[in-house]
């Protein structure tokens, strides 16, 4: 679904998802880094440089049907002291670097009291007539796009972040077969064989998380009277998370 497509809207959101989008991969390559993941620095990604980040497609495409791929962090477990712990960190590291770049814009907007001034300047951009309005605009924005960004990574679908938590949270042995109800074991086999390797069936499900994160997408753009998976798994966690911080 097409975004406003007002010049100037497109415009705060290329600066906005720009500026998010770097922090996020920032953090994930950082953290792996100190987590003892050493190509992150062997690539010079150790930056703030959006260019070192940027998916150029990914980016405006974003910006106009809010949706595209941002960036990629070439980070591995496997070269981690702590490959369980180590990888959790740097993965959690990109949507919680969201999430504080959402507070301190909210913070900014409430202690200069332009909470309404951002709102409707951000959805009414022909009424931008200052400097004070148009940052107040870009605040406000930052605060929506970075919470979005926070929510949508947490969804536990491949490829995206919050199935690679998921994955690192996971024990990879948890029930002997003897614990597990016989009738689970005879009519619902997966989820026996989930219980009993947790980490290992989740990894095994990755290309049918992959498929159900596209058919997803596909949905979002068909209209279903506002009731599509997205809008219902992010919009509105976003909306409530944007109401509480902003007003």
């Amino acid at each position: 679904m097409l975004l406003d497509l007002h010049p100037l809207v497109i415009l705060i959101n290329l600066v906005v998802l720009g500026c998010a989008m770097t922090v996020h991969e920032f953090a994930h390559n950082f953290v792996a880094w100190k987590m003892g993941d050493d190509l992150p620095k062997l690539q010079g990604r150790l930056t703030l440089n959006p260019l070192v980040h940027i998916n150029w497609v990914g980016w405006l495409m974003f910006a106009i049907i809010g949706f595209g791929i941002l960036g990629s962090a070439p980070i591995s477990a496997e070269r981690m002291r702590d490959p369980r712990r180590g990888f959790l960190a740097a993965v959690a590291a990109g949507p919680l670097s969201n999430l504080a770049l959402a507070v301190a814009s909210a913070l900014l907007l409430r202690l200069g009291g332009w909470s309404a001034v951002g709102y409707y300047a951000y959805h009414l951009p022909d009424q931008v007539v200052d400097p004070l309005a148009l940052l107040a605009a870009l605040l406000y924005a930052s605060v929506f796009w970075n919470v979005l960004l926070c929510v949508f990574n947490l969804i536990p679908l491949f490829p995206i972040d919050g199935w690679h938590i998921v994955q690192a949270l996971l024990p990879g042995k948890w029930l002997d077969r003897m614990q597990i109800p016989v009738t689970i074991q005879q009519n619902v086999r997966p989820l026996a064989d989930f219980m009993m390797f947790p980490a290992f069936k989740w990894r095994d499900w990755r290309t049918a998380s992959y498929y159900v994160f596209i058919a997803l997408i596909f949905l979002s753009f068909i209209p279903l009277g506002g009731a599509s998976p997205f809008s219902l798994f992010v919009g509105q966690p976003t909306s409530a998370i944007l109401r509480l911080l902003v007003f």
